[in-house]
Formats: C-alpha cells, sequence, structure tokens
C-alpha cells in the first residue's frame, strides 16, 4: 500500500511540475483528445484517465475522439479514421489537442499539422519521437519506455539462465517495442508474434522449451473475452519466469514492473496547461515517464514453485493471489 501512494504521489508530483501555479479557472478553454486505440483497452483507458484527473476542476472542455486502429489494423481504415480525426478537430476548433499512442501521431499530427499554428501534445510514443520529426514549434509531448530491464533484475534470480523470449500479439507498437529493446537496450532475444488466442498459447509453450524468461507484451486489448481463459491457462502452465510491463497483462506474468498509463494523461494534460495559459509547446521539453510499479502473481509463483521474500511483497504495489 506504501507503494501504491509513492506512486501516485511521484505521479503528482510531475503533474505539478507543467502545469501552471495558479488554480484559475479555463473556462471556454477546448481540448481534444484523440485516442489511437479503444475504450476498454487497458492503456488508452490509464491515459485517458490521467487526462481526466488532469484537467478535473479547470473548467477545460474536454472531447475524445477514438480511432479504433488496433481493432481495425488495415492502412484503409487508419488513413479514413485520421480523415474523421481531422474533421472532428475542425468541427470542435480545440485550443489544444493531446493525442495518444503512433498512430494518432503519424495519421494525423504529421500529414496535417506538423509545424501548423495548432499546438499539439503527443503521449504514448513508443521510445523515440524523431521517427515523426517531433518535436517541432507547435509539438511536444512524453515518450513510453518501458523499464524492460528493471523488470528482468526482479527476474533474474528465479531463472536458470539468461536466455530471453517475447510473446506478444502482432500488432505495430509491440514490433516497434521489440526493435526498441535490442536497439536501444541491446537484449537478444527470442520473439512470438501471435495473431489470435490459440496462436499465443501455442507461442508460449513453444517459447517456454527455448528460453529462460519470457517478457509477455501487450496483448492490444484485443482479448478481452478471452482474459478468465488466459489467467487459468497461464497459470496452469507456466514454467519458467514471466513478466510484463503493462498492469493489464500481469494477471498472466509472475511479475509485472509496470509503467503508468495515467502518468502519461496527466503529464499532457499539463502540458496542454501551460500552453493555454501562452507557453509554446516548444518550450516545454519532451519528457519520458519515470514512474513504475512492482506486481507480484502470487498463483503463477506457486506454480513455479517460486519462494518470494516477504520484503520483496510488502513493497509491492499490487500482489495478485
Amino acid at each position: 500500500m506504501k507503494r501504491v501512494i509513492a506512486a501516485i504521489a511521484a505521479v503528482l508530483c510531475l503533474l505539478l511540475m507543467v502545469q501552471p501555479a495558479s488554480a484559475k479557472s479555463y473556462a471556454g478553454k477546448k481540448v481534444l483528445y484523440i485516442d489511437s486505440y479503444h475504450q476498454g483497452y487497458g492503456w488508452s483507458d490509464g491515459i485517458e484517465k490521467g487526462v481526466r484527473q488532469g484537467f478535473e476542476g479547470t473548467g477545460v472542455e474536454l472531447k475524445v475522439y477514438r480511432m479504433d486502429t488496433k481493432r481495425n489494423p488495415s492502412d484503409e481504415f487508419l488513413k479514413e479514421s485520421a480523415l474523421k480525426a481531422k474533421a472532428e478537430i475542425e468541427a470542435f476548433k480545440p485550443d489544444v489537442v493531446i493525442a495518444a499512442d503512433d498512430n494518432a501521431a503519424k495519421a494525423v499530427i504529421l500529414p496535417f499539422y506538423k509545424d501548423s499554428s495548432l499546438p499539439f501534445v503527443f503521449c504514448g510514443l513508443n521510445w523515440d519521437a524523431g521517427r515523426y520529426g517531433f518535436p517541432t514549434k507547435n509539438i511536444t509531448g512524453m515518450l513510453e519506455v518501458a523499464p524492460v530491464k528493471e523488470l528482468l533484475e526482479q527476474l533474474k534470480p528465479y531463472a536458470k539462465g539468461n536466455r530471453l523470449g517475447i510473446l506478444a500479439a502482432d500488432v505495430e507498437t509491440n514490433h516497434t517495442e521489440a526493435a526498441a529493446y535490442k536497439k536501444t537496450l541491446g537484449l537478444q532475444f527470442e520473439e512470438y508474434f501471435y495473431k489470435n488466442v490459440d496462436d499465443l498459447k501455442k507461442g508460449f509453450l513453444e517459447l517456454q522449451g527455448k528460453v529462460d524468461m519470457i517478457l509477455i507484451d501487450s496483448d492490444g486489448g484485443l482479448y478481452n473475452n478471452a482474459a478468465e481463459e488466459l489467467k487459468a491457462f497461464f497459470t496452469a502452465n507456466t514454467k519458467i519466469p514471466t513478466g510484463t510491463c503493462y498492469d493489464f497483462i500481469a494477471p498472466y506474468a509472475f511479475m509485472g514492473f509496470t509503467k503508468l498509463a495515467e502518468e502519461q494523461g496527466m503529464w499532457s494534460a499539463g502540458a496542454a496547461l501551460k500552453i493555454l495559459d501562452g507557453t509554446a509547446p516548444s518550450a516545454i521539453p519532451v519528457a519520458k515517464n519515470k514512474e513504475g510499479a512492482l506486481i507480484i502473481n502470487t498463483k503463477i509463483g506457486k506454480t513455479l514453485g517460486a519462494q518470494v521474500p516477504f520484503a520483496m511483497l510488502q513493497s509491492a504495489a499490487k500482489v495478485i493471489e
């Protein structure tokens, strides 16, 4: 519980760093929040929660547009959804736009609004915004960086070796993440990108025969209807230490050292308020997420026969029993 309070306090401190000092009203000011994905995807829901918390009591009129490109991954759908987002911007006439995750960045901001007069705050861009030419005079934001090395340090004492595997849904974000793990972190690993629930199970069982630890990446929020089935599968079939950097994947893994989606949203709301106060986006440095939470799944720990120290259980933000 202490760890949870500390994590929340740290996020609030980050928000205060980018929020204006005054508590004045922003009545009449409008912000559009563009979600690349869909409601019900844990990561997107967390960012939106942070955005709403950041604007609470400010008087800002917040409107949400969801592109739904995780469930509809075709290039044609992405283009159509991007044009709808552009139309939403033109109709709503926001003072600032917050855009979450890569598809909004590459399909909306980059082709239509880069170096325009409309301020944008991005968040959830994996590791590097340079591939989109951000930041610019009208664009700033927060990168999304996974605490993979910290997670692996927690898993290594329970592993027989250092061979690493990655299990992830076959979506663009996960391929980007895997490339960053290699390039930025210098990691080498076996990887399996699954296309459905049966393929997920197949990949997990195969990887366990090849590696000593498995990083379970995001499922893209595509398999929520199979959550109970997957919990039972992972609990019964886990034979080596597994970990994740996503809190909504923690029920499937032995340990989580997770990013806090709310941090992305709260920082973005704070940056938007600064812009509404007259600060240029170019004067707000691009940030990286800093907070993390340790989650321990004792159900899977029992399957592994892992003895987790009591002190570690006490320090965890969450224990799944």
